[in-house]
């Protein structure tokens, strides 16, 4: 009987080695920097597709403002003046009737300015954007009523 020896030889192990061989650092790294630029390339176009979102939804909000500005209009014969402004259209009225459940805010959170009357129309709404401030450009340019 002969007794085998249970130490494998440098050959064997290397051919053992071979088989069960993992990634490397250097290739995972190398993977890793591809992914970083993909990335930087393509989030970009994302976050201003999020601002385009936001000037949208803004302007859907001026909409439904607007009908409800018209729907006061035919029940009073006139639109609410600058002074009574927006919060009108929330309070109830004769027979208990709102126009509004609740004031939207632009996408921004920001309240929107009510002029009646209105520079460019009837009455006017507008949003300052996402600054927040009069005037801007871009993403923080102001959003009118009268913009279509």
């Amino acid at each position: 009987m002969q007794i085998v020896d249970m130490e494998m030889t440098d050959m064997q192990a290397t051919a053992y080695q071979s088989k069960e061989r993992g990634f490397s650092l250097l290739e995972i790294m190398v993977v890793l920097i591809i992914i970083g630029v993909m990335a930087a390339i393509v989030a970009p176009r994302f976050i201003e597709r999020a601002d385009d979102a936001k000037v949208e939804a803004t302007k859907v909000q001026m909409k439904n403002i607007e009908q409800a500005l018209k729907l006061y209009r035919l029940q009073h014969g006139k639109y609410p003046s600058s002074a009574d402004g927006l919060k009108i259209l929330t309070n109830a009225g004769k027979g208990g009737k709102r126009y509004l459940d609740s004031m939207p805010k632009d996408a921004w959170g920001g309240e929107f300015i009510y002029l009646s009357p209105g520079v460019h129309g009837d009455v006017d709404i507008l949003s300052y954007g996402a600054d927040g401030k009069t005037g801007g450009s871009d993403f923080d340019a102001d959003i009118g009523s009268w913009d279509k």
